[in-house]
């Protein structure tokens, strides 16, 4: 699936396979929140993230209404990514909103902003996706965190 948002001239990428591999993840821990890193490149014009994979945490609080991973061993995870090649780099989060709205809450707003500064965190325009699932589906959300907040993503027409 293809992903633009003219505003600020940044596209996104995304195989309909690995939205479904999310969509499974998030349903294992239905009714909870859940979520992980999005993995990918940029095009050689740095105008189109390219999701291609996922790093699932191995620690994390969930409710029905939040979700926080942990960090532990994802470093590791990372620098397994940008040995291969082509490098895949962190391009930001994913986490789902059970029976909820793909619009970020508060607190996933904030979360970018904080990602931004984090000293450790290389990245000036991270992604958030937010799956919202039921049981049967799910409708999806794609943002960037840029120029001091989070801009949505339109689906392209295939």
């Amino acid at each position: 699936m293809k992903f633009a948002n003219h505003h600020i001239n940044l596209n996104l990428e995304i195989e309909n396979s690995l939205l479904d591999e999310l969509y499974q993840y998030g349903l294992s821990h239905y009714p909870n929140e859940y979520g992980g890193l999005l993995i990918g490149r940029y095009s050689s014009d740095r105008k189109t993230a390219l999701v291609e994979q996922t790093i699932l945490p191995k620690r994390y609080k969930a409710t029905r209404y939040f979700f926080e991973r942990g960090s532990d061993g994802l470093q590791e995870r990372l620098d397994e990514y940008y040995k291969r090649e082509p490098k895949l780099f962190y391009l930001g989060e994913w986490h789902t909103h059970p029976g909820g709205p793909i619009e970020p809450s508060e607190r996933d707003k904030s979360t970018m902003k904080e990602l931004v500064k984090h000293k450790d965190v290389y990245i000036n325009n991270p992604i958030m996706l937010i799956l919202a699932i039921t049981k049967t589906d799910y409708k999806l959300g794609f943002y960037v965190q840029c120029q001091n907040r989070l801009h949505f993503y339109q689906q392209k027409n295939p």
